[in-house]
């Protein structure tokens, strides 16, 4: 016979479960059973269906019984429950978080936290007690150094399927197309992602091969999460994969890099430096600079965008 739940345990389901019930709009006993499983927490569908219904008789929820399956959610002037634990500070962070951590969070745990992000957009639209958190919102934006461009579009079911495998450490059967239009299908081990600007990138290690590739999210036509995990190489570097330039397709070769660019162009660099060991020698109309870089497409992109106003360019 299946273990039969203590009180602690039904606590805790029911304090689930009444944290991802939303208001103004519904939600069925299969979502949130969806929801929960992400979260670790694992009910049969039975037992959420009947758990809904004692909570919607003792608390100001609605359950919409007039088409199967049954919806519920917050009646309109219910707080919820976890509005009462979310202070106006903490639902601005949940807010922020939603916004900026979409993409780099498992599609997992964002829908586990749909609940929580839910109440946090409700509590900030309690015009009676947030408004210098609300204004916060409007106050900070994160902008682009470069001319902006809307991103490219990637099959929602694709980045599950990524960022679940990469996750758990599990394999991952893709159907890729490359910018050449060449497809591949084939099976990869994923070891890290990655937002470039607007673009998305899966660094892996194709099955049989011990070096590493970026595949952009968006050229990834199907993906399957395999039941086969491995073993994360300990020889990965997600940070030293970037600092060797590899988003910028170079192989990690550093060099001296020394130009000369106009005062007006390279104000810029005495702000922010290319590396710790940069050099300037100013002179009547430009500066010398010399610095440590990885060479990579990048630098030679960055380079040509000043156009003439960069001159006498060696590398060492």
């Amino acid at each position: 016979m299946p273990k039969r739940p203590n009180s602690v345990e039904e606590l805790n389901l029911t304090h689930a479960i009444l944290q991802r019930i939303p208001k103004g709009r519904t939600v069925t006993a299969s979502e949130l059973r969806q929801q929960l499983a992400d979260a670790g927490i694992n009910r049969d569908l039975r037992t959420l269906q009947r758990q809904l219904d004692m909570l919607s008789e003792n608390y100001d929820i609605d359950r919409d019984d007039s088409s199967k399956p049954y919806r519920y959610k917050w009646k309109e002037f219910a707080k919820g429950l976890s509005l009462v634990g979310l202070s106006p500070q903490e639902s601005l962070l949940l807010t922020l978080a939603e916004q900026h951590l979409n993409s780099l969070l498992p599609a997992k745990l964002m829908k586990s936290m749909q609940g929580f992000f839910t109440q946090a957009r409700s509590q900030l639209g309690d015009k009676s007690s947030t408004k210098r958190e609300r204004e916060w919102l409007e106050k900070v934006r994160v902008v682009s150094t470069t001319q902006p461009l809307l991103p490219p579009k990637i099959d929602p079911l694709v980045f599950e399927q990524v960022s679940n495998a990469l996750y758990a450490n599990q394999w991952l059967e893709v159907d890729y197309k490359n910018a050449a239009g060449k497809r591949t299908e084939t099976r990869v081990m994923p070891l890290g992602l990655a937002q470039q600007g607007q673009r998305m990138y899966l660094v892996c290690r194709f099955d049989g091969y011990d070096n590493e590739r970026s595949l952009a999210l968006n050229r990834i036509i199907s993906a399957k999460v395999s039941t086969l995990t491995f073993e994360r190489p300990k020889d990965f570097d997600l940070k030293q994969y970037d600092d060797d330039g590899r988003f910028g397709y170079g192989n990690g070769q550093h060099i001296k890099l020394s130009f000369r660019i106009d005062k007006d162009a390279g104000l810029h660099l005495l702000e922010s430096p290319l590396s710790l060991d940069q050099r300037v020698v100013e002179l009547d109309d430009a500066y010398e600079i010399t610095a440590t870089v990885v060479d990579s497409e990048m630098l030679e992109w960055w380079l040509r965008g000043f156009g003439d106003s960069v001159s006498m360019v060696t590398k060492n």
